[in-house]
Protein backbone atom coordinates (compact mmCIF):
# COMPACT_ATOMS: atom_id res chain seq x y z
CA UNK A 1 0.00 0.00 0.00
CA UNK A 2 1.16 3.37 -0.89
CA UNK A 3 1.34 6.74 1.35
CA UNK A 4 -1.62 8.39 0.24
CA UNK A 5 -0.36 11.88 1.43
CA UNK A 6 2.57 12.34 -0.84
CA UNK A 7 2.90 13.28 -4.43
CA UNK A 8 6.03 14.07 -6.86
CA UNK A 9 5.55 16.35 -8.89
CA UNK A 10 7.93 17.26 -11.56
CA UNK A 11 8.24 20.53 -14.06
CA UNK A 12 10.23 20.35 -17.44
CA UNK A 13 11.39 22.48 -19.69
CA UNK A 14 8.84 23.14 -22.15
CA UNK A 15 6.46 25.77 -22.31
CA UNK A 16 3.31 25.80 -20.14
CA UNK A 17 5.24 25.89 -16.52
CA UNK A 18 1.93 27.53 -15.13
CA UNK A 19 0.76 24.29 -14.88
CA UNK A 20 3.36 23.21 -12.46
CA UNK A 21 3.41 26.11 -10.53
CA UNK A 22 -0.87 25.93 -10.40
CA UNK A 23 -0.43 22.21 -9.16
CA UNK A 24 1.80 22.87 -6.42
CA UNK A 25 -0.48 25.90 -5.56
CA UNK A 26 -3.37 23.78 -5.42
CA UNK A 27 -1.29 20.44 -3.53
CA UNK A 28 -0.74 23.58 -0.65
CA UNK A 29 -4.45 23.81 -0.03
CA UNK A 30 -4.82 19.22 -0.01
CA UNK A 31 -3.55 16.95 2.87
CA UNK A 32 -0.62 16.03 0.35
CA UNK A 33 3.16 16.38 0.91
CA UNK A 34 4.69 17.72 -2.18
CA UNK A 35 8.13 16.55 -3.72
CA UNK A 36 9.21 18.51 -6.66
CA UNK A 37 11.96 18.62 -8.76
CA UNK A 38 12.58 20.98 -11.65
CA UNK A 39 14.85 20.41 -14.92
CA UNK A 40 17.46 23.11 -15.52
CA UNK A 41 15.46 24.51 -18.93
CA UNK A 42 12.01 24.53 -16.14
CA UNK A 43 13.94 27.07 -14.13
CA UNK A 44 15.12 28.91 -17.44
CA UNK A 45 11.19 28.74 -18.46
CA UNK A 46 10.05 29.98 -15.38
CA UNK A 47 11.75 33.16 -15.93
CA UNK A 48 10.33 33.54 -19.02
CA UNK A 49 6.72 32.63 -18.97
CA UNK A 50 6.23 34.26 -15.65
CA UNK A 51 7.52 36.70 -12.76
CA UNK A 52 7.99 34.10 -10.27
CA UNK A 53 11.83 33.08 -9.07
CA UNK A 54 12.92 29.51 -8.80
CA UNK A 55 12.89 29.41 -4.86
CA UNK A 56 9.91 30.85 -5.20
CA UNK A 57 8.44 27.37 -6.80
CA UNK A 58 10.58 25.61 -4.35
CA UNK A 59 9.05 27.09 -1.63
CA UNK A 60 5.63 25.85 -2.89
CA UNK A 61 6.29 22.05 -2.39
CA UNK A 62 7.21 20.22 0.83
CA UNK A 63 10.47 19.46 -0.52
CA UNK A 64 12.21 20.49 -3.60
CA UNK A 65 15.43 18.00 -5.01
CA UNK A 66 18.18 19.41 -7.00
CA UNK A 67 17.83 17.84 -10.76
CA UNK A 68 21.16 16.19 -10.48
CA UNK A 69 20.31 14.97 -6.81
CA UNK A 70 20.02 10.60 -7.76
CA UNK A 71 20.04 9.72 -4.28
CA UNK A 72 17.09 11.64 -3.15
CA UNK A 73 14.51 9.92 -1.68
CA UNK A 74 12.12 9.86 -4.73
CA UNK A 75 14.99 7.95 -6.47
CA UNK A 76 14.01 4.73 -4.47
CA UNK A 77 11.13 2.41 -4.66
CA UNK A 78 11.29 2.19 -1.31
CA UNK A 79 10.19 6.13 -0.47
CA UNK A 80 6.34 5.83 -1.01
CA UNK A 81 4.43 7.93 -2.87
CA UNK A 82 0.76 8.03 -4.54
CA UNK A 83 2.50 8.58 -8.01
CA UNK A 84 4.06 11.99 -9.95
CA UNK A 85 2.94 14.59 -12.38
CA UNK A 86 5.43 15.97 -14.74
CA UNK A 87 3.58 18.92 -15.42
CA UNK A 88 4.40 20.27 -18.12
CA UNK A 89 6.43 17.42 -19.87
CA UNK A 90 8.51 17.88 -22.47
CA UNK A 91 9.13 15.88 -25.69
CA UNK A 92 12.58 15.60 -24.32
CA UNK A 93 11.78 13.95 -20.94
CA UNK A 94 8.65 12.20 -22.16
CA UNK A 95 11.15 10.26 -24.78
CA UNK A 96 13.45 9.23 -21.87
CA UNK A 97 10.71 7.87 -19.26
CA UNK A 98 9.61 6.04 -22.64
CA UNK A 99 12.88 4.31 -23.17
CA UNK A 100 14.16 3.77 -19.49
CA UNK A 101 17.01 6.92 -19.69
CA UNK A 102 17.33 7.94 -15.94
CA UNK A 103 19.83 10.78 -16.83
CA UNK A 104 18.52 13.17 -13.51
CA UNK A 105 16.52 12.97 -10.84
CA UNK A 106 12.93 13.76 -12.92
CA UNK A 107 13.26 11.12 -15.41
CA UNK A 108 14.64 9.01 -12.78
CA UNK A 109 11.59 9.38 -10.14
CA UNK A 110 9.32 9.04 -13.07
CA UNK A 111 11.06 5.62 -14.11
CA UNK A 112 10.42 4.56 -10.45
CA UNK A 113 6.62 5.21 -10.59
CA UNK A 114 6.48 3.35 -13.49
CA UNK A 115 8.14 0.54 -11.89
CA UNK A 116 6.52 0.15 -8.69
CA UNK A 117 3.28 0.36 -10.65
CA UNK A 118 2.10 3.51 -9.04
CA UNK A 119 0.21 6.34 -11.12
CA UNK A 120 2.41 8.45 -13.52
CA UNK A 121 0.76 11.56 -15.17
CA UNK A 122 2.70 13.68 -18.31
CA UNK A 123 1.30 16.58 -19.16
CA UNK A 124 2.81 16.51 -22.67
CA UNK A 125 3.41 19.89 -24.28
CA UNK A 126 4.17 19.98 -28.05
CA UNK A 127 2.11 20.31 -30.94
CA UNK A 128 2.38 18.91 -33.29
CA UNK A 129 2.87 15.62 -32.87
CA UNK A 130 5.47 13.58 -35.04
CA UNK A 131 5.23 9.30 -35.32
CA UNK A 132 8.21 9.22 -32.90
CA UNK A 133 6.52 11.80 -29.83
CA UNK A 134 3.29 9.42 -30.22
CA UNK A 135 5.16 6.05 -30.74
CA UNK A 136 6.59 7.25 -27.41
CA UNK A 137 3.07 8.20 -25.42
CA UNK A 138 2.19 4.79 -26.62
CA UNK A 139 4.89 3.33 -25.22
CA UNK A 140 4.47 5.44 -21.84
CA UNK A 141 0.13 4.49 -22.13
CA UNK A 142 1.26 0.84 -22.63
CA UNK A 143 3.25 0.53 -19.52
CA UNK A 144 0.21 2.34 -17.40
CA UNK A 145 1.54 5.97 -17.76
CA UNK A 146 -1.55 8.31 -18.06
CA UNK A 147 -0.84 10.81 -21.14
CA UNK A 148 -2.89 14.32 -20.02
CA UNK A 149 -2.45 16.86 -22.57
CA UNK A 150 -3.33 20.07 -21.01
CA UNK A 151 -6.22 20.89 -23.34
CA UNK A 152 -8.74 23.53 -22.61
CA UNK A 153 -12.62 22.45 -22.10
CA UNK A 154 -14.73 24.82 -22.65
CA UNK A 155 -17.90 23.49 -21.79
CA UNK A 156 -17.07 25.22 -18.29
CA UNK A 157 -17.77 28.58 -19.98
CA UNK A 158 -14.09 29.54 -18.85
CA UNK A 159 -13.57 33.62 -18.32
CA UNK A 160 -9.53 34.06 -17.81
CA UNK A 161 -6.84 32.20 -18.14
CA UNK A 162 -6.87 31.46 -15.12
CA UNK A 163 -9.90 29.20 -15.30
CA UNK A 164 -8.52 27.59 -18.02
CA UNK A 165 -5.50 26.58 -16.23
CA UNK A 166 -7.52 25.71 -12.73
CA UNK A 167 -9.41 23.44 -14.77
CA UNK A 168 -7.00 21.79 -16.31
CA UNK A 169 -5.12 21.08 -13.33
CA UNK A 170 -8.14 20.11 -11.36
CA UNK A 171 -8.84 17.26 -13.77
CA UNK A 172 -5.11 16.28 -13.51
CA UNK A 173 -5.76 15.90 -9.71
CA UNK A 174 -8.68 13.98 -9.88
CA UNK A 175 -6.82 11.24 -11.64
CA UNK A 176 -5.73 10.92 -7.76
CA UNK A 177 -8.85 11.38 -6.72
CA UNK A 178 -7.66 15.05 -5.19
CA UNK A 179 -10.52 17.49 -5.75
CA UNK A 180 -8.98 21.17 -5.81
CA UNK A 181 -13.03 22.54 -5.38
CA UNK A 182 -12.24 24.57 -8.95
CA UNK A 183 -13.16 21.47 -11.23
CA UNK A 184 -16.77 23.24 -12.96
CA UNK A 185 -17.88 19.28 -13.23
CA UNK A 186 -20.10 18.36 -16.40
CA UNK A 187 -24.34 18.31 -15.03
Amino acid sequence: MTDPSRLVVGISGASGVIYGVRLLQALKKLPVETHLVMTRTAEITLGHETKLKVAEVRRLADAAYGIDDLAAAISSGSFRTMGMIVAPCSMRSLGEIANGITSNLLTRAADVVLKERRRLVLMARETPLHAIHLRNMTRLAEMGAIIAPPVPAFYNKPQTLDDLIDHTVGRVLDLFDLDTGKVKRWS
